[in-house]
């Protein structure tokens, strides 16, 4: 537990220094946590004695990266729609020795972890010549949202985590992930919902609309949570890595934010259409 509260903290302040640096250091940091997304995800097949297509698929974690990060965002459905086409061609280039099976999980991997974590950027980089003011300090519109999306993250498994201790009686989804009970859940959306809210009250957002925010945020994060856990149980793997001590790998670190990110940021795009 010691090793695990030690991390925890460490690993915070880095993200917290990399995330308000922006730049070139995040840049990296996103790419170096999406190489290593895709390795964890390979070995975790590799263990089923599936393995997809490590180094094309590593190949478009650094496409997708690099369409993002030099403002080519239009190119992420080339990027997408080629990597998917060759990663099935391989399944006849290669039959002898790659399956189907092999080709489609290569393909979901490569959406999965390549196509969610990209959008660190998509949404650290929004709106990045317009500022507005936190109680931290005056922000990057993107980088104010960042803060919301993994805040709200973190305030899901949190308050999951507590209440379930103290009152988790029914489970809520048991072949998959048999300590979640669905007080657990109920606490992990009040909690998510209450600090959204505030966050974006003290951020210049209506507490209604934030409210929701936090309530979907809430149920994401556990739609994200338990597909990592079921992608474990599947390749029987307990961590998808060792990267973090006493967290597990990024795969274990990220799963809930790996579908909360995409869904703020999308959240934003609509928010501004209206």
């Amino acid at each position: 537990m010691a090793i695990r509260i030690i991390s925890g903290i460490i690993g915070i302040a880095m993200a917290a220094f990399i995330i308000q640096t922006g730049g070139a250091a995040f840049g990296a940091a996103v790419l170096l946590l999406m190489m290593v997304g895709w390795h964890e995800y390979s070995q975790a097949f590799r263990h089923k004695e599936m393995p997809p297509a490590y180094w094309s698929g590593m190949a478009a974690m650094i496409c997708f990266w690099a369409a993002v990060y030099f403002g080519r965002v239009e190119l992420l459905t080339a990027v997408a729609t080629l990597a998917s086409l060759w990663l099935m061609l391989q399944a006849v280039l290669f039959y002898r020795n790659f399956s189907v099976p092999q080709a489609l999980i290569s393909v979901a991997g490569v959406m999965y972890v390549g196509l969610s974590l990209v959008h660190l950027l998509l949404l650290r980089f929004w709106k990045a010549s317009e500022v507005i003011s936190t109680p931290a300090g005056d922000m990057e519109t993107g980088c104010a949202w960042l803060w919301v999306a993994l805040i709200g993250t973190w305030a899901s498994d949190t308050f999951a985590y507590f209440s379930g201790f103290m009152f988790g009686k029914t489970k809520l989804c048991e072949p998959i992930s048999p300590k979640k009970t669905r007080e657990g859940f109920y606490g992990g959306v009040i909690g998510t919902a209450v600090s959204v809210a505030a966050i974006g009250y003290s951020i210049g957002y209506p507490i209604p609309l934030m409210l929701i925010l936090g309530v979907v945020i809430a149920l994401v994060a556990t739609v994200g949570d338990l597909v990592e856990s079921v992608v474990k149980r599947y390749t029987g793997v307990k961590d998808s890595g060792v990267l973090i001590p006493g967290h597990g790998g990024v795969l274990d670190r990220f799963d809930s934010a790996m579908f909360v990110i995409p869904f703020v940021y999308y959240f934003l795009q609509i928010l501004e259409a209206l």
